[in-house]
């Protein structure tokens, strides 16, 4: 059992050197790989859903906004893949940690706010003070809109951090529990795993819908401001 919960949230290290630098390489081994990619069932299927997904999201943005469909594709899969992969044994996932989510986060709603500030500078103003506000509260409506604004881009990190830090602690503690109550207790050994089971297949539901939800909220913000 580890002595301590966080410490599956830390990067493996190889000789001293963390392993998340080193995986970096990998596209770098595979640049000078000219082979072609095959078709096949799995990966139809997968564009469909891809496509599937972006239509909906992106289909009430403007012209302007449809230029960013690559870069959230490129965000839906980054995040997708993340949150997958740290479900595996004797990996890392990067999406637990806050700094790396709120450098996803921080560039992309500040894209959207400097967008909107430079073609429709009249209505991306106007949201700070909603319609029909008494005069005597305006002042204090734009300051509430304004940490709403700037709130944005916390919420969107502390929540992706939130969901995948309480699961992937739920899963080590009750893993933990099973390991220790296998040569004790069968009975509750076995409960614990059907458990494990379940919370397993509930966290691969969460890693998907965090990563939608993370692209969905940029998407609105986007057309907030198209």
């Amino acid at each position: 059992m580890n002595m301590n919960m966080f410490e599956q949230f830390a990067s493996p290290e190889f000789i001293h050197t963390p392993t998340a630098l080193l995986s970096m390489l990998i596209p770098i081994l595979l640049i000078h790989n000219k082979s072609k990619l095959l078709g096949n069932r799995t990966t139809t299927i997968l564009l469909w859903l891809l496509k599937t997904i972006l239509t909906n999201m992106t289909n009430q943005l403007t012209n302007d906004g449809q230029k960013w469909c690559r870069i959230l594709t490129s965000l839906f899969l980054l995040i997708l893949l993340s949150n997958l992969l740290g479900l595996l044994p004797y990996t890392f996932t990067t999406t637990s940690q806050l700094s790396m989510n709120m450098t996803l986060a921080v560039p992309l709603w500040m894209a959207t706010v400097m967008i909107g500030m430079m073609k429709k500078p009249s209505i991306t103003l106007a949201h700070l003070l909603p319609e029909g506000s008494p005069t005597p509260l305006i002042p204090f409506m734009i300051l509430i809109e304004t940490m709403s604004i700037l709130m944005r881009p916390l919420a969107l990190g502390v929540r992706l951090t939130a969901n995948i830090t309480a699961g992937h602690l739920l899963i080590s503690m009750i893993s933990s529990t099973t390991l220790n109550l296998i040569n004790t207790n069968i009975t509750l050994s076995a409960l614990t795993s059907t458990l494990l089971l379940l919370l397993t297949i509930l966290e691969l539901a969460v890693a998907c819908i965090q990563a939608y939800v993370f692209v969905l909220l940029i998407t609105l913000y986007l057309q907030e401001n198209t």
